[in-house]
């Protein structure tokens, strides 16, 4: 089960998008796996992709209808089959469910943005699955199904990923709602990782496009279960501006920031949800890294740590072995570190100091660190000012276990 996630609760709907879900039989048997989100007319949509080349069919048909097509009024969205390496035929798939919705919704089909999660590799009969089924999901379309749809949305996941934040502003309350999916093959570089977060705000243009990659920076981009990233890893903003306040176009409007923070808070809770759901984790992991040169320094010795199975493992048998810590960081690619400036701790443990074993540290006080569900690491490099923070998990017997049998 998920590290310290409940199922979600006091979902808020946003004015201007209604969702629905349906079981179309796409892998699974009795479950809902297609979902529709259909988006008021004037709506704003912003999104980023998987940077890996094989990126799936759906990834390229959405990014295509994303830069040329009318502006977005739909998203389907299918589980259980990746439609990815399909070639040709995962193309026409994804084309021919997007012709599917355009006609039921009344709009073009460019106007549809597709977007799949699965097996890869599959032969895909998508478009015939989905067609048979999305009569009744227009029908039943509402701004109240976001848990639904979060659920609807997921692989392995053990825990429907949303949540909800609002904020005030000009004496006007603006709110934003996202969900995610994802627990395994989570590396993302924008992991099988899809996320949708939607907000009333008037954002438009650059602006919106900025904010989503300034909060996927500060969470999606800082997450990792396994090290893989997806073939069809995606994020989308949605903004319907359908709260009463005039455009907010620019960066540099005042307004921005506020609006920005708040996404970014959602952006990264639904993160740190999907690490805490990683594929047989127990634990969560917040690495931060301070006293590097750089943010790419800090990060790229995160990482290191984070990607390390010796490590991984030893936080799953909360094992203080932090010599593990230290073979990580030295190996982490870090020009001309000095390692006798280097301090690490384990929560408020100090275990080295000056490059060795703190001589204040003891095996029962880093066991009583490691014992616990949550466990913050920190490391200063001792070398600069720039720091960076990551979130993972740790590698469970479960992880072999679900990845094993996931075809099964």
């Amino acid at each position: 089960m998920a590290v310290g996630l409940d199922p979600p609760r006091n979902i808020l709907p946003i004015a201007g998008v209604r969702l629905s879900v349906a079981e179309a039989g796409i892998r699974y048997v009795g479950r809902r796996d297609l979902t529709l989100i259909h988006l008021a007319e004037g709506s704003q949509v912003a999104a980023v992709f998987t940077r890996n080349r094989f990126c799936a069919a759906p990834v390229l048909v959405a990014r295509h209808h994303l830069a040329e097509g009318p502006g977005v009024r739909a998203l389907v969205i299918n589980t259980g089959n990746a439609n990815a390496g399909t070639g040709v035929a995962g193309l026409r798939a994804a084309e021919a469910s997007c012709r599917e919705v355009a006609e039921q919704l009344g709009c073009a089909p460019g106007a549809v943005l597709p977007f799949s999660t699965g097996v890869i590799g599959e032969p895909v009969a998508l478009a015939e699955k989905i067609a048979a089924v999305l009569p009744a999901c227009v029908v039943g379309l509402a701004e109240d199904q976001w848990e639904a749809a979060a659920a609807a949305i997921m692989t392995t996941d053990t825990v429907a990923k949303c949540c909800s934040r609002q904020i005030e502003m000009d004496g006007v309350t603006i709110t934003v709602t996202g969900m995610a999916k994802g627990s395994g093959m989570i590396r993302p570089d924008m992991a099988t990782m899809l996320a949708y977060i939607a907000t009333d705000a008037p954002l438009h243009g650059a602006a919106l496009q900025q904010c989503l990659r300034e909060a996927m920076a500060q969470s999606f981009n800082r997450i990792t279960v396994d090290g893989d990233t997806s073939t069809n890893d995606a994020c989308v903003l949605m903004a319907t501006g359908r709260a009463a306040l005039p455009p907010v176009t620019k960066a540099t409007d005042p307004r921005y920031g506020k609006l920005r923070d708040t996404i970014t808070l959602v952006a990264q809770w639904l993160a740190q949800a999907v690490v805490r759901d990683g594929e047989g984790a127990t634990k969560f992991i917040p690495i931060r890294i301070s006293g590097g040169y750089d943010e790419a320094e800090c990060l790229r010795v995160a990482y290191r740590m984070a990607h390390s199975p010796l490590i991984k493992t030893a936080f799953f048998a909360s094992d203080p072995n932090w010599g593990r810590l230290l073979a990580a960081i030295g190996s982490a690619g870090v020009d001309d570190l000095d390692v006798a400036g280097v301090q690490v701790w384990l929560g408020d443990t100090r275990i080295v100091r000056d490059g060795a074993r703190d001589p204040a540290y003891s095996e029962a006080a880093g066991q009583a660190v490691m014992v616990q569900e949550e466990i913050p690491v920190r490391v200063d490099l001792g070398r600069g000012a720039a720091e960076a923070q990551i979130w993972t998990c740790d590698l469970s017997y479960d992880y072999v276990r679900i990845n094993a049998d996931y075809r099964s």
